[in-house]
């Protein structure tokens, strides 16, 4: 089981393969995919933006078709509980999108340098 950012579900839906590290694409392909309710919660925000032109479902719909995409679903009381430890950024959305990988020790895809540096299952290359 991996989790995926924000950033990689949009260069997913996008079909910007050539933006996923080698690893990134070989962790895709080779487990159970998912993401934070709290990546459908960035979506919208970029969507409202205008930095995405697809709405949050519909990109989790297409993604969950083509490659199995999920949402999931562990309590989010647990997450916030998680998030509070990561007092490495302000961000919102990369604390809580950690939080939820770390529950379970899950590796979290991210090219992001900030997780990377911080969260110690967090991979990209």
């Amino acid at each position: 089981m991996i989790y995926l950012d924000t950033h990689v579900v949009v260069w997913l839906y996008s079909g910007l393969i050539e933006q996923l590290s080698h690893t990134a694409r070989r962790l895709i392909n080779d487990n159970d995919v998912f993401v934070s309710p709290v990546v459908r919660l960035e979506l919208q925000y970029l969507f409202e933006v205008k930095r995405i032109a697809a709405a949050p479902d519909t990109i989790v719909t297409d993604l969950a078709n083509s490659i199995g995409l999920q949402v999931c679903a562990k309590p989010f009381n647990r997450i916030v509980n998680e998030a509070l430890a990561n007092t490495w950024t302000r961000d919102p959305f990369d604390r809580l999108i950690a939080a939820h990988a770390s529950l379970d020790d899950d590796i979290l895809v991210t090219k992001d340098s900030n997780i990377l540096r911080n969260y110690p299952r967090a991979r990209w290359a």
